[in-house]
């Protein structure tokens, strides 16, 4: 697949939103961490993390905890080389609570088309299970 390059357009952000959306519903940490440069630099809730590496632990983290995880990313608005989305996604712990996160990400990429920035705010809602719309 050619790689997605910025100065990014409707097509190319509406693109790059979606292979995003699609990695990490794959929870792959593997897959999910070469979308980023080698030395990318996070800020994903209070945890600040760089480098493939760090995003692989992180990843393997919170897919241990949060289980089912589904997620839908929509393209917030974009420039030259920056992305930003707002998504939500749902997941259950281990005693079988649900919950929806809510967030929104800013994404900069390098000339390659990976991402080498991305900061990410999320917030936690407990719900029901029937209250689940992402499936």
């Amino acid at each position: 697949m050619t790689p997605i390059l910025p100065p990014f357009n409707m097509e190319t952000a509406l693109r790059k939103v979606q292979l995003a959306e699609d990695a990490w519903n794959s929870r792959d940490p593997e897959r999910v961490a070469l979308s980023y440069s080698a030395d990318s630099e996070w800020r994903n809730r209070a945890e600040f993390v760089r480098g493939r590496e760090e995003i692989k632990a992180l990843l393997q983290r919170k897919w241990a905890r949060e289980l089912d995880y589904r997620l839908k990313k929509t393209l917030w608005g974009f420039r030259e080389n920056r992305i930003a989305v707002s998504f939500e996604y749902e997941w259950h712990d281990q005693s079988g609570q649900w919950f929806r996160s809510y967030g929104t990400e800013l994404w900069e990429f390098d000339e390659q088309g990976l991402m080498r920035r991305r900061i990410a705010s999320i917030n936690d809602a407990p719900i029901a299970f029937a209250e689940r719309r992402i499936f």
